[in-house]
């Protein structure tokens, strides 16, 4: 049984303030002393570390699509063990998903596989009455969705404020929050949305603190804590990466880039690969000039490596460590930044030309859910593994012809996509480990063969 109390922070549309909310109120929880579990709706990456900076724990995603409804709630049990309150941020607008497919993947499935209540952030900049209709209508668009309260966000004065509460008297929900308009946070944005926090990190510090404070200053705490205390008990056990390798197993080094230029992957990942019996070591191509010793395999994830390119494509010692080391044929998992990282170029800059395709940025966002089987064997997966995936890049590749591809994509369109070679499987497509915890496992396999060989 899962007691966590929960909230989970959505609003009608993006761009409303869920992110500023969402770690406020973590960042004023922990102020409080609670151990605050942090959670975010979907695939994106970026807003966990805000949240991870706000509690001092992993953020972790929930994402409906890529792991399945059955495993949302479980992957919400192993990240909140043992914490006083769990916040959960949703995605877009509160009832938006998976394009055509109806309510999954949105923060309101989410809701009701984790039977937590929803906080509703209402932008109320340009409405006075008219925002009791638009809670009214969110509210009671899904009876199973429990709406247990609203923040208002950019109210402009007293007298707005007001105005908006007697509107809402007689929705009968109650405003836990008002948050006065205000000069925004300095959460700066680019390509793909928010600069990551290992990119600024004391300037993210300074961020989440005044997020914090301006959630404090506004929000009801108390009556907050105590609508997460009503959410009920889960039956669901908690996830766990378990796999146990085998007695007198070799120890692989699995290398894992992190660093400012590859900050995308999730917590479950590295707990996988240790689980299969892998130590998993960090490292940053963009200050280490060598592999960790004894490196076996290598995961390079997402990030961007097209506003590091200058610094990658200096650090010579590395690219030609990690050219050695795939030519070698030992087992390389590579997503998104870390194709661009593999190919022989991006943007011009020499990159580790382990792949023979040339990159570069383009005008042209790639975003969505795919679905995809895996059309060759490779040390991630065997031939006719089914997955589910995200893609989010701004960047194409050129590849030289008689390529062998990683994924034969079927959903949205039928495409191939990806490299598979020697021991090297690099692609476009994220994909959380957790819904397929055979491919950590098949990973590690490979890389304690690997020495052998």
């Amino acid at each position: 049984m899962v007691s966590v109390p929960r909230l989970v922070i959505a609003a009608p549309a993006s761009n409303s303030g869920k992110t500023t909310v969402a770690t406020g109120l973590m960042a004023a929880f922990a102020a409080r002393g609670l151990a605050v579990s942090p959670h975010k709706v979907g695939p994106d990456y970026i807003d966990p570390g805000y949240h991870s900076l706000a509690t001092g724990r992993p953020g972790r995603n929930l994402d409906a699509y890529m792991c399945g409804t059955d495993l949302v709630a479980p992957l919400f049990a192993h990240g909140s063990a043992g914490c006083d309150l769990a916040v959960v941020e949703g995605v877009m607008g509160l009832y938006d998903g998976a394009s055509g497919q109806g309510e999954l993947a949105s923060t309101a499935q989410v809701a009701k596989l984790l039977k937590a209540p929803v906080v509703l952030v209402v932008d109320a900049s340009s409405q006075s009455r008219s925002v009791a209709a638009l809670v009214h209508g969110f509210a009671s668009w899904d009876p199973q969705v429990r709406i247990g309260g609203v923040i208002l966000n950019k109210v402009a004065s007293d007298r707005h404020e007001a105005l908006l509460r007697d509107a809402l008297d007689e929705s009968g929900l109650p405003v836990l929050g008002v948050i006065r308009r205000a000069p925004q946070v300095a959460t700066p944005s680019r390509h793909l949305g928010l600069v990551p926090v290992a990119e600024r990190q004391s300037d993210a510090v300074d961020a989440v603190r005044a997020m914090g404070e301006r959630v404090r200053a506004g929000c009801d705490l108390d009556a907050l804590l105590a609508l997460a205390r009503t959410a009920p008990a889960l039956a669901d056990e908690p996830w766990a990466p378990a796999y146990a390798p085998g007695t007198g197993a070799e120890k692989p080094v699995v290398a894992v880039a992190g660093g400012a230029a590859f900050t995308f992957a999730y917590a479950e990942h590295a707990e996988l690969l240790t689980a299969a019996g892998a130590e998993v070591v960090t490292f940053d191509p963009l200050r280490d000039e060598k592999l960790p010793a004894g490196t076996a395999g290598l995961v390079i994830g997402g990030g961007f490596p097209e506003m590091y390119a200058p610094e990658l494509s200096a650090n010579e010692p590395l690219r030609r460590a990690v050219t050695d080391l795939a030519l070698s044929g030992a087992p390389v998992a590579a997503e998104c930044a870390g194709l661009l990282y593999l190919a022989r170029e991006l943007d011009g800059r020499p990159m580790c030309g382990v792949l023979d395709a040339e990159a570069r940025m383009s005008e042209r966002l790639t975003l969505g859910y795919r679905q995809a089987v895996a059309v060759s064997d490779s040390p991630l997966a065997a031939a006719g593994t089914r997955v589910r995936g995200h893609e989010f890049h701004r960047t194409v590749l050129e590849p030289a012809a008689g390529t062998t591809p990683a994924w034969g994509m079927h959903q949205p369109e039928r495409r191939v996509e990806g490299y598979v070679q020697r021991g090297v499987h690099a692609s476009y497509l994220h994909t959380h480990w957790a819904a397929s915890p055979e491919v950590a496992r098949r990973f590690v396999e490979h890389c304690r063969a690997f020495p052998a060989r």
